[in-house]
């Protein structure tokens, strides 16, 4: 009797898992309610030059995994800024990322944000309203030795002219898996802190 209550219930949740991820799938924020939030954030303006960050990973229960801590430098040319990435993670490894950025206008002027770096995916796309970025694309991040495709969520939340705040979103086939926090510095506070020393944790 146990045995076929069991059946029941995987079956059950075979029928309604489909229904979750579409749910999930579909629902969005508009980013019309970030539009009179201040600071105003210009990506270019705030990542150029110097700036350090502290980050964290979470698994999907929220429990601590990773530590990390990241130096960037960021340079403009005309309508591309370039972000050189130095990551050092509490377990001791080392990685660089370097992201190619380029500010386009749409059909209504609407500034959109197009990135590239080796590690993604295609393009990593996405706009700005107010103080918030919202952008979106498939990483390959390296989990237990392996190169894992997933998806980023991220988002940019600017505080001050020195600080912004970093929350992505992290999934695989569009299931939730954990998420990253950075806090990122620049400007005076982080001269006062910077650069991060990156030869051991």
């Amino acid at each position: 009797m146990i045995f076929i209550k069991e059946i029941i219930f995987k079956f059950k949740l075979l029928l309604i898992l489909p229904f979750l991820l579409l749910f999930t799938g579909c629902f969005q924020t508009d980013m019309k309610q970030f539009e009179n939030n201040k600071p105003k954030l210009d990506l270019f303006s705030f990542f150029e030059g110097e700036t350090i960050a502290y980050g964290i990973f979470e698994d999907r229960f929220g429990n601590l995994k990773r530590q990390f801590r990241v130096n960037i430098k960021g340079t403009t040319n005309n309508k591309t800024l370039t972000l050189d990435e130095d990551f050092l993670y509490d377990d001791g490894e080392k990685a660089k990322r370097i992201w190619t950025i380029e500010k386009k206008l749409d059909e209504n002027k609407n500034i959109t944000y197009i990135g590239s770096a080796d590690d993604v995916e295609g393009k990593a796309t996405g706009s700005i309203s107010g103080n918030t970025l919202n952008w979106t694309y498939d990483i390959y991040l390296n989990i237990k030795g392996s190169n894992i495709k997933v998806h980023f969520n991220d988002w940019i939340y600017k505080q001050s002219d020195d600080l912004a705040i970093n929350r992505a979103y992290v999934s695989k086939f569009g299931i939730n898996i954990g998420s990253v926090t950075l806090v990122f510095l620049r400007g005076k506070t982080a001269d006062n802190i910077g650069p991060l020393n990156l030869k051991n944790w």
